[in-house]
């Protein structure tokens, strides 16, 4: 019967818009497949992804996502990982290079992060100074973006900090002054070294960084087990 199976095409098609909906409700210009992804390496290769576990080992991650230990309080990423674009870690290279002169690193709590994510965190907490808007995606979806702090390379701890990482007040903002000597110490240094190699403070979180010219890298939301299997 012509008619039914026109009917069942039409039914399927629009069961995969809903689907494609679903994941990007917005309809942004994203990168969901890996051919897409390694079509942008071909146009440019600052496209590419690396793990910056694997290019940076001097750097510690703490991927907050991939426990409980976050303000969802549930597991996000199935696996403890950090990407980003190609020159985005060699800013960090450069960034962890200086702080290796005085004693201390970077540690990582955030990364790439794929849009289903962005999505989830605006579900949960929907206040957009703290969470991205999925209308518009993150920084952090576009591999442009990191969320760190400072250890003592002799002991691995973290040093004094305004905030603990995504506390949602106004001690966290940049720009706070209500803090002890050491805690503003350590933030401003933070900021002037992650300045000095091209990233930006975001304005409501100490530990949020932009990388300049973010918004020439595309949107994407590839999970880490798609980077990983690359």
């Amino acid at each position: 019967n012509p008619m039914k199976y026109l009917i069942t095409i039409l039914a399927f098609s629009y069961s995969t818009v809903l689907i494609a909906q679903s994941n990007n409700p917005y309809g942004l210009d994203m990168i969901t497949t890996v051919k897409e992804y390694e079509e942008s390496i071909g146009e440019n290769l600052e496209n590419e992804m690396v793990d910056l576990e694997i290019c940076l080992p001097s750097l510690v991650l703490d991927i907050r996502y991939a426990t409980e230990n976050n303000f969802t309080k549930e597991v996000i990423y199935p696996y403890a990982k950090a990407y980003c674009r190609k020159p985005i870690a060699k800013a960090l290279e450069n960034v962890q290079k200086e702080l290796q002169q005085g004693g201390l690193g970077l540690k990582i709590y955030d990364a790439y992060r794929p849009y289903a994510a962005t999505v989830k965190f605006y579900e949960v907490y929907g206040d957009t100074t703290y969470v991205a808007n999925p209308k518009y995606g993150s920084r952090h979806n576009r591999g442009a973006a990191v969320d760190v702090t400072l250890i003592n390379l002799k002991t691995g701890e973290e040093i004094p900090m305004p905030t603990e990482y995504d506390d949602f007040n106004e001690e966290a903002h940049p720009d706070y002054i209500g803090l002890s000597q050491d805690e503003k110490e350590n933030r401003d240094y933070l900021i002037d070294v992650m300045s000095r190699h091209g990233f930006s403070v975001y304005p409501y979180e100490w530990w949020h960084f932009d990388f300049i010219s973010w918004e020439k890298y595309s949107l994407m939301d590839l999970s880490f087990k798609q980077l990983e299997e690359l």
